[in-house]
């Protein structure tokens, strides 16, 4: 019995000793611990504020209330989380292995600006926007047959539209039935002008608008000429106005301006309805359908509708098929090539 003791407590001290030692190391573990500096924006390195957006590679932009802005691109690296306000810019120049490094203006004031770095996964750059969670109903005005509303945001009231894919885009591309616009080959480019020239009758094509530039003229560009409608179309181009537009021209017997669309015509032959679609200056994108009437040259809005939540990426692609549907394909909002990388492509439907 005593040798049996002996053991027991030898035992007892041997467990007592380690538990003991265990605690010692759990609590010299707890006590290692990296504190996070106290930081404010004071503490960022300041750097010249971005004056011309266009030199920026990239922009960026989230969804969350508020994002964290780390010194260095290292997850350990002192920070601070930032209110989100809509009117702060990202202005991103570099991308690291979780991070993107940052111009951006406190209080949107371009010589109070400081670089720093934020998490992928709290941002998505230009060129990687896609419509997802996208509200394509969004409308910021409409007209319908010469009525304005402002106050209705929403396209359902004049139909559906949903993002397809481009396989489904390119399968109902072979159903459309707005007119393709063919070359008049007695149009002819001579000395910077567009002539037309049949049967010794010579007439120059003049711009619509006549406005002197910098560089030079406007700029004129045959298009094709509209079967259906018997005339002549041409894109009208300058350096110094931002959009350009198309003008439809007579040349029966004198050249005559007859219309002029914002974006590339999709003429209706059997609806006598000339539609475009173009991206709009201020937000989003422009939907017209106007009716034409070549006996008396006029022209009747039918409807016009100014989207927000996304721009047109290439209006000549745009069509219409014969169960009265518009596909077009577009862009999100911000969306933009940066960085060497291309925007994705989006494409909807409406009808």
């Amino acid at each position: 019995m005593k040798i049996f003791n002996q053991i027991f407590i030898s035992c007892m001290v041997v467990f007592v000793g380690c538990n003991q030692q265990n605690k010692t190391s759990e609590t010299k573990t707890a006590k290692i611990e990296v504190k996070q500096k106290v930081i404010t924006l004071a503490d960022f390195k300041k750097i010249k504020g971005v004056d011309n957006v266009q030199e920026v590679p990239f922009q960026l932009f989230t969804t969350l209330d508020s994002v964290q802005f780390f010194v260095t691109p290292n997850k350990e690296a002192s920070h601070l989380k930032i209110a989100y306000n809509k009117l702060d810019n990202y202005y991103g120049f570099e991308e690291f292995e979780d991070f993107y490094s940052i111009h951006y203006s406190i209080n949107n004031n371009i010589s109070n600006s400081i670089e720093a770095f934020v998490l992928k996964s709290e941002f998505t750059p230009s060129f990687k926007l896609t419509l997802n969670g996208v509200d394509l109903y969004e409308i910021r005005s409409s007209t319908f047959k010469q009525s304005d509303d402002f106050k209705n945001k929403s396209f359902s009231k004049y139909g559906t539209i949903v993002e397809i894919s481009e396989q489904a885009f390119k399968a109902n591309s072979q159903t459309k039935i707005n007119e393709t616009l063919v070359k008049n080959p007695n149009m002819k480019l001579q000395d910077d002008n567009w002539v037309y020239k049949e049967n010794g009758r010579e007439e120059v094509i003049t711009q619509h608008e006549n406005i002197s530039t910098e560089t030079g003229p406007l700029a004129n560009e045959y298009v094709g000429r509209s079967p259906y409608l018997n005339l002549e179309v041409f894109k009208e181009n300058s350096d110094e106005v931002a959009d350009s537009y198309y003008s439809f021209y007579n040349i029966k017997n004198a050249v005559l301006f007859e219309l002029s669309t914002d974006g590339y015509p999709q003429i209706l032959p059997t609806k006598s309805w000339v539609t475009c679609i173009s991206s709009n200056n201020d937000m989003g994108s422009n939907f017209i359908i106007s009716k034409y009437f070549p006996q008396t040259k006029k022209q009747d809005n039918i409807l016009y509708v100014n989207f927000t939540n996304f721009k047109i990426a290439d209006d000549k692609k745009a069509f219409w098929t014969d169960n009265d549907t518009f596909y077009a394909e577009v862009y999100p909002l911000n969306s933009a090539s940066g960085n060497g990388k291309k925007q994705k492509t989006a494409y909807i439907k409406s009808s």
